[in-house]
Order: C-alpha cells, then structure tokens, then sequence
C-alpha cells in the first residue's frame, strides 16, 4: 500500500543551524567595510568644513556623540513602531489570507477587497487619516481607554502590513500541492483540521521568508511617522540639528541614523536569503 503523501514540517533543529550566522555572515564584510567608511569619510568632511568656518567650536564627532544617546532614543522607538506594527499587522492578516482562501464566496470577495484597498493605499495617506480620523480615547461600558498619538501610527502601519501578510498567506496555501488536501481527506479530517495540521505547517517555512522581507520594509517606514508630529528618531535628529546651527552636520547626523537602519534591517535580509535557500520547494 503507498504511503500517504503528507508531508513533514521542518524540524526544530534544523531552523535553528539555518540560524547559525555570525555578525560577519549576516552583515558581509564588504558591504560593512563600505558604510563605515562613507560615515568616517563624512566626518572627516564636516571636521574640514568646521576648522575652515568654526574654528573652536566643538568637532563633529564630539556633537555626533553627544546627541547619539538622544537620537538613539528615537531609534529604539522606531524598532518598537516596528514590532508592534508587525504584531498587529500579522494577527489580522492570518485571518484575512484565510478568508481569501475560504469556501464562501461571499467571504472570498469580502477579503479580496480589503486586502487590494490596502495594499495599494499609501502609507502616509493612512498614516494621515488614522492620526485625524481616530477618535483620541475609546468608551467602553467599564472604561475609558485613551489612544495616544503612538498607538495611532501604530494602527496606520499595521493596515497595510495586514494586507500583505494576507497576501503570503494566501500564496503559502495555494501553493501546497493538491496531493495534500486530499491526502487529509483521505485521513477524515475535516477542512479545518487539514488546514491547521497539513497544510499551515508546511506553510510556515514558505512564508518565514517574504515575512522577514516585509518586516525590514516596515522598520524603514516607521520614520514616515516623523511627518504626522511623532517623536521618533528623524524628529530628535532634525531637533540636534536645528540646536546646534551646524550646517556641516547635516550629512554625519543622517548618516549616523542610517546606518543604524542599516545596521538593523540589513542582516535580516542576508537571513532572509539564507532562510529562501533552506526552505526553497524541491519538485
């Protein structure tokens, strides 16, 4: 008798030592060297400028110290934006990719259309309209919760990563061979219990990827949240340059800011292209 065709989800283990990358492997010495270099090259130049019109002034490096801390502040609330937004986006997009795929047609086209609105909205149009549309505190029979301007942009960003998270989903299910569903069948389970135990695990390792891509998308488009009036490391920065009137820390204040980002998102896609080669589909 020929065995069933269900397949196994990867093993604990083996995610791990797909894992198993250090910071010279994630980041890439030629890239790295590359960075550092273009910040070192533009404090050199800031120096130049500052010895040329402001002699006795304090260096660039010394002002890119002193409002490192501050602006590093900021930074760490982009990465919380980032996550909560992620958190948030992820949760509701599980369920809206699963409405795509669903047996109701009614459903099908409901999801379809939430998900083609907001993958195609600007982000900082939604970022606007939730910063002054939202109400700013919720009324609930026990209590009144107040909704600062945060949890706002969190809820703007969170809606079209809903939209594509809905979109991995949906591409992670459909692109699980036939074979299988009906192999569960063949098991009596019902829809449901295929879905959750056949076919999402083997899912998983199809969506960690475009998952990861989309993440590191997010956390460089948590600065937009600059623009609506929230305090985040572009606003403290442009704050550190308007305080000390130092025209030639502009680029090394930026700069410094950038690599941060950079330092942040760019091993997650070395880790994402590590993750596509270990999961990638074998016919």
């Amino acid at each position: 008798m020929t065995p069933l065709p269900v397949l196994l989800t990867p093993g604990r283990a083996a995610l791990c030592r797909s894992a198993g990358y250090g910071l010279r492997g994630l980041l890439g010495g030629n890239t790295l060297a590359v960075v550092l270099a273009a910040f070192c090259f533009s404090i050199l130049a800031g120096e130049a400028r500052a010895e040329a019109s402001a002699a006795g002034l304090l260096g660039v490096l010394a002002l890119l110290l002193k409002w490192a801390p501050l602006i590093f502040q900021g930074f760490l609330f982009n990465l919380l934006v980032s996550v909560l937004s992620m958190l948030a986006g992820t949760v509701l997009g599980l369920w809206l990719g699963l409405g795509r795929v669903s047996q109701f047609a009614a459903l099908r086209r409901a999801s379809s259309a939430v998900i083609q609105f907001f993958r195609n909205a600007p982000w900082l149009v939604l970022l606007f309209y939730c910063m002054f549309l939202l109400p700013f505190s919720v009324t609930l029979p026990f209590a009144t919760i107040p909704l600062p301007d945060a949890a706002k942009a969190v809820i703007g960003l969170s809606l079209p990563v809903m939209a594509n998270v809905a979109e991995i989903v949906r591409g992670g299910v459909r692109s699980i061979p036939l074979e299988q569903w009906e192999s569960g069948e063949a098991l009596a389970f019902s829809r449901r219990q295929i879905l959750w135990m056949v076919i999402l695990p083997q899912c998983l390792r199809r969506m960690i990827p475009p998952w990861m891509n989309l993440y590191a998308i997010l956390t460089m488009s948590t600065t937009l949240i600059s623009v609506v009036g929230i305090q985040d490391s572009m606003t403290l920065a442009r704050a550190a340059l308007v305080a000390e009137g130092r025209t030639e820390l502009f680029i090394p204040m930026y700069l410094m800011l950038l690599s941060w980002f950079f330092l942040y998102c760019y091993p997650i896609a070395r880790w994402t292209t590590a993750l596509e080669r270990r999961f990638q589909v074998r016919i």
